[in-house]
């Protein structure tokens, strides 16, 4: 691929950022290829390893800031017309308290899920603490010449100590794939305003 071909399927696909946000990134990745052909390569070398368009431009995009993609996508094109005005204030009763609904939905179910994994972990300190107060009363039991509960208790203290452990890694699993997944699910809601043309 030619260094003017690249660039221009990279621009396609970077389509709806900002003119200045696409030139920056274009200049950026033009001198790069500049450099790689200074280097001694020829220019289809140069360009292939500076990488493909789609690798590159999910990275440009996938490091822009949400309210920056957000802004270029929904910005209009030219001047609403009078129609429009109208129209978009004679419908934002229900516009808007859809909008509403839908970012209260996703808030709740948001909260919903780390309350989960809080809870998770609050059952997690609840049970090495037992543990603890099982292993520890051994010698006050012994003392008070308790000796059986005292054992007892130690018993049950070690099992809980087990379960603690077992705990601990499925609280950690439970919590990294909870941020795996609103990882991916901030990528996705990215994504909606990423613009995907086909490049010509």
């Amino acid at each position: 691929m030619k260094k003017n071909e690249f660039l221009a399927e990279l621009r396609g696909r970077l389509a709806g950022l900002s003119e200045a946000d696409l030139n920056r990134s274009l200049d950026y990745y033009a001198e790069m290829i500049d450099d790689r052909m200074e280097d001694g390569l020829s220019e289809e070398e140069a360009v292939n390893a500076v990488g493909t368009p789609a690798e590159i431009a999910n990275e440009i995009l996938g490091e822009m800031p949400l309210a920056k993609l957000v802004k270029a996508r929904v910005k209009p094109k030219g001047r609403m017309t009078a129609w429009e005005v109208v129209l978009l204030i004679l419908g934002s009763p229900l516009w808007l308290a859809l909008l509403l609904t839908l970012f209260a939905a996703v808030f709740s179910l948001y909260i919903a899920f780390w309350a989960v994994i809080i809870s998770l972990w609050a059952a997690e300190l609840a049970l090495g603490t037992a543990a603890l107060a099982g292993i520890c009363v051994l010698p006050v039991a012994i003392t008070q010449g308790n000796v059986w509960a005292g054992i007892a208790l130690f018993g049950a203290g070690l099992v809980l100590a087990g379960l603690t452990v077992f705990g601990y890694y499925g609280c950690l699993y439970a919590s990294k794939g909870l941020c795996v997944f609103c990882k991916k699910m901030f990528r996705f809601v990215k994504g909606c305003f990423i613009r995907k043309e086909a490049v010509q």
